[in-house]
């Protein structure tokens, strides 16, 4: 990616930032907002914009690094994946990360387990789908079939899903159950400080290893032989993206729920915009993936008298972003 592309997608990010920090149902003027980041920079008493301060910092601002974090950290991880297997169908939901994360979030909701405990237990549970996809692909399809490590995935997903569905039915109705199931529709509420806190940073440096592994993957792109040819050991490459790119994924779980699409589409956006070198694509995705994720919280905080799942307002938008861009990802692979 040229500089002039990256400055370009990391000034649209700002603005997003910006945008969603001053826009909501309770807003001020733009001179309170004004008079109130003077006051920030001066370094002035807030008590006289407490209530402001009480709303950017501790509603708006949180929000803003969630939807930074979850947004970037399953884009490129959908790019990574995508990369690795060279196929523009796979994504964490395509390959079954989001459903056994979801179960293992669900099963720590279930037996009340302190939030180390539940970030944890997405991780393995992430990564078991993963394993059990990749797991049926090898054993039908010596070849590495596209169709069957989808299929593997589907498998994987609907496994998961099926002993979520056991979970939710031995729930508490009363309590456990809908926390279970409003939190698998995916929702930026579930962004608490504490979870905020345990995850940033992991989530941080993993978005950056992934970022600096295109070099990698195009090797991988290539074909296991060439990539071999190059010195490149492809078995601990692809255990380290599949490690890393889980472990990212898992964790934008437990902050947010489920979120669907991104990890899908954003890397077709930039293999489209960027071309196939994963070391632009990458990147790119993270910041779109971000960008995305911030448009659609804005605009669920915006447009609806209450707020609705994020989940929900990604599919509603992936969907047809999907069916553009489907047409194009061919000439990418």
């Amino acid at each position: 990616m040229s500089k002039k592309s990256f400055l370009l997608l990391l000034s649209l990010l700002i603005l997003f930032i910006f945008g969603s920090l001053l826009l909501g149902k309770y807003g001020f003027s733009a001179s309170e907002y004004i008079r109130y980041f003077v006051a920030v920079l001066k370094g002035e008493n807030l008590e006289d914009y407490k209530i402001i301060h009480t709303l950017v910092t501790e509603i708006r601002l949180p929000r803003i690094i969630a939807c930074l974090l979850i947004g970037a950290s399953l884009a490129i991880s959908g790019a990574a994946y995508q990369a690795m297997f060279v196929n523009p169908l796979v994504s964490p939901s395509i390959l079954g990360v989001l459903s056994g994360a979801g179960f293992g979030a669900a099963l720590g909701m279930f037996f009340r387990l302190n939030e180390v405990l539940i970030q944890l237990s997405t991780f393995v549970f992430g990564f078991l789908a993963v394993i059990f996809a990749l797991l049926i692909s090898a054993l039908y399809s010596r070849s590495g079939s596209v169709i069957v490590l989808v299929l593997g995935g589907v498998i994987s997903g609907s496994l998961f899903t099926s002993l979520l569905s056991v979970l939710k039915y031995a729930a508490d109705p009363n309590d456990t159950l809908p926390n279970i199931t409003y939190f698998l529709m995916g929702s930026l509420s579930f962004a608490s400080k504490s979870f905020m806190e345990l995850s940033i940073l992991p989530m941080f440096i993993g978005v950056l290893l992934l970022a600096f592994s295109g070099k990698y993957l195009n090797a991988l792109s290539l074909g296991e032989e060439e990539a071999k040819s190059l010195g490149i050991n492809v078995f601990k490459v692809k255990i380290f993206v599949i490690l890393v790119a889980t472990f990212v994924s898992a964790l934008s779980v437990t902050i947010a729920g489920i979120i669907g699409w991104i990890g899908l589409i954003t890397p077709h956006i930039a293999r489209f915009v960027y071309g196939a070198d994963n070391r632009s694509v990458l990147t790119a995705s993270a910041l779109i993936g971000a960008i995305f994720l911030l448009f659609c919280d804005s605009f669920s905080r915006l447009i609806f008298t209450f707020e609705i799942p994020i989940g929900i307002v990604t599919s509603l938008f992936g969907i047809p972003m999907f069916i553009l861009v489907l047409r194009r990802a061919k000439k990418s692979f």
